[in-house]
């Protein structure tokens, strides 16, 4: 349990007044006569009267209706809230909104090892944008079509998104890294019209041809009219169109007006069963969300704001909320590691930017690589840092303020893909604790629970929402009667989003997240469920069952072992972990490798033949066995013992 955590760093009078924070409370003082004691008294008044507060922020923020809305919020309930009911806006348009005052200064900065360093102004990301849409238009692309991508993060991608979303069409995004099981597994739930892809990429000074991934894929999705392509591999796959096709239509950005819950996105978030759940966000939930979250980021039009993120994390889609505030993106697209791991900070400097954010493996990474920034770039720009992802250990922030920059307002978030959102994230009028995130979001009622629903304080518990989001997914696609969503959230607490996250909640309104607390796999904080895992492991002829689990430590590396059990007269020898790791590699991503693979007799499983994936997580992460799971509810009981075993005699130095 957190006490008393060291106090790293202070913001300055002059700097909390000159933040978007301070000046949104200001509006609220003159516009609408509040006043607060303190954050969490403002905190409180945000998640109790949800429309004065979503109200404010749309105000605030200068929110574009096409229609005004006849009321805020209609159903104050969970799933089913209603939002802005009667209003029609375009996230497009709202994001492009400020061209005309910023023409042509930069929007955006792709610094990409394969293309090399592009730079878009405002002005020529408008004119992209109504281009490629024009194109999307003449290919038969209307209001409601799926449009699909595998690429990186680049401009392709923004520009896609935008063309997509100004019809009132709905995006959807994979990693170029990902397997073609992985991508079919989520755009053959959404039958999209259209795909963007490149044939190929450059990592880490290696050429990749997925010539052949996009030949499989693009037989597997029969609903397909065109593929548009980038071509990287010279003679290598080529679709209906090439990109620089869409680029030259002299057109006029006309961004169709769309309900406030029009979809905007299918994005992924695995469970543990089944394919992964296609989580459909709308226009003007994602658009209250970001306005909100870019004031506990203090963004403005002076920013350069960077997120290391691979285009497969929702930090990609996250990365937007500066450029709606007029901030420059700079988007880095390459292995971070290559040459080294001073490639990102060179960056960094070299971009001037203000705000950078990245995974904690990512700074995890730079510690064990004895790597200094302060000593070898100049970051006198940079003024604030974010994380992400997986908790950040507190060695993390002690090297942060060491070996980065001392003056530096460090703000880890902790969010997810289910709500494009942050829960608990930073403040710029608070002072930074060791190992802790500063503050509840605005509108968020982020609460930590016990098993029975009691409201938990200084100790760790479910981290639970108890109030509705704007951001909250509209559905799932395909999922009819919403059985599905229900299950995902709202099973557990009728009524109350529970995230799957192990929260503590300070006295003080600071938060540590403790990692999963059920059984999705986060690796370096991408999510992937473990039956994608499975169904590319348990397709081995020599692999009869499995079991994975990903262990995330508090303070140290995450360890991920896979278990499996072998068909008759096999060995798991080396040649059979390659073909495992090889199997995983391919169909689902190379990010996803397992630390450690372990031969077992039997996956223990309930009665009802449910693999045990939490109880086994939760025994090695060092709970008592008798307190993780009744014998009596497993039909093979004894399966159970391996792991009590395995738990006691794994050493430290093997992660357990």
């Amino acid at each position: 349990m957190t006490q008393g955590r060291d106090i790293l760093w202070f913001p300055s009078v002059e700097r909390y007044q000159a933040s978007t924070m301070a000046a949104f409370e200001r509006y609220l003082s003159k516009k609408h006569e509040l006043t607060f004691s303190d954050y969490n008294d403002m905190w409180r008044w945000s998640i109790s009267d949800l429309n004065s507060f979503w109200g404010a922020i749309a105000d605030f923020f200068e929110l574009r209706f096409f229609e005004q809305p006849q009321k805020i919020l209609n159903k104050r309930a969970m799933p089913g809230a209603e939002w802005f009911v009667g209003a029609k806006v375009n996230y497009a348009d709202q994001i492009l909104s400020k061209t005309g005052r910023l023409a042509e200064q930069v929007a955006f900065v792709s610094n990409s090892e394969t293309f090399g360093r592009k730079e878009l102004t405002w002005n020529n990301l408008k004119r992209s944008v109504a281009s490629v849409a024009e194109n999307f238009k003449k290919m038969g692309v209307t209001k409601g079509d799926r449009v699909v991508a595998i690429l990186p993060n680049t401009e392709v991608a923004l520009i896609g998104l935008l063309a997509t979303a100004s019809l009132g069409a709905v995006w959807s995004l994979c990693a170029p890294d990902m397997g073609h099981v992985a991508i079919l597994d989520r755009f053959k739930q959404i039958k999209p019209k259209l795909m963007i892809a490149q044939n190929g990429y450059i990592h880490a000074g290696k050429t990749i041809d997925r010539s052949d991934l996009l030949r499989t894929i693009k037989h597997g999705l029969e609903s397909l009219d065109a593929l548009i392509t980038i071509p990287v591999i010279e003679h290598g796959y080529d679709g209906t169109y090439t990109w620089s096709d869409l680029l030259n239509a002299n057109a006029d950005f006309d961004p169709v007006p769309v309900p406030f819950d029009h979809p905007l996105w299918v994005v992924y978030s695995s469970g543990t069963t089944g394919n992964p759940k296609p989580i459909v966000h709308g226009h003007g939930g994602i658009l209250l969300e970001s306005m909100k979250q870019s004031l506990h980021h203090d963004l403005t039009e002076k920013d350069r704001f960077c997120w290391l993120t691979s285009s497969g994390w929702i930090m990609w889609n996250a990365q937007w909320t500066a450029l709606g505030q007029g901030a420059r993106v700079v988007a880095f697209d390459g292995a971070p590691n290559y040459p080294d791991m001073g490639r990102v900070w060179e960056v960094i400097a070299e971009e001037g930017v203000t705000y950078f954010g990245a995974g904690a493996a990512f700074f995890e990474g730079c510690i064990k690589a004895n790597v200094v920034p302060q000593e070898n770039f100049d970051l006198r720009a940079l003024r604030s840092m974010g994380s992400t992802g997986s908790p950040l250990s507190g060695d993390a922030y002690d090297w942060i303020y060491q070996k980065v920059k001392s003056d530096l307002w460090l703000a880890p978030i902790s969010g997810g893909t289910d709500l494009s959102g942050a829960f608990v994230l930073g403040h710029p009028g608070m002072p930074v604790r060791k190992g802790e995130m500063q503050c509840r979001a605005l509108g968020n009622a982020v609460r930590a629970f016990d098993e029975d629903g009691r409201d938990l304080i200084g100790q760790v518990g479910e981290l639970v929402c108890t109030e509705p989001l704007p951001s909250m997914p509209l559905y799932f696609w395909g999922d009819k009667d919403g059985s599905r969503l229900y299950e995902s959230y709202f099973d557990t607490y009728p009524g109350v989003w529970r995230h799957g996250d192990w929260i503590e909640i300070t006295q003080d309104g600071g938060s540590v997240i403790y990692g999963r607390s059920d059984a999705t796999i986060n690796r370096k904080g991408l999510r992937m469920g473990s039956s994608e895992i499975y169904q590319a492991v348990e397709g081995l002829s020599e692999i009869r069952d499995s079991l994975v689990v990903d262990l995330e430590f508090l303070g140290r590396d995450s360890f991920m072992p896979l278990f499996v059990v072998l068909m008759p007269g096999c060995v798991l020898n080396e040649t059979l972990r390659k073909r495992i790791n090889e199997a995983i590699k391919s169909q689902v991503s190379p990010r996803f490798l397992p630390d450690e693979i372990v031969e077992i007799q039997e996956v223990p499983r309930t009665l009802s033949g449910k693999k045990l994936e939490v109880p086994v997580k939760k025994l090695l992460l060092g709970s008592a066995a008798e307190k993780v799971v009744n014998r009596d509810s497993m039909s093979n009981p004894n399966s159970f013992d391996f792991f009590i075993d395995y738990a006691l005699h794994k050493t430290k130095k093997d992660h357990i």
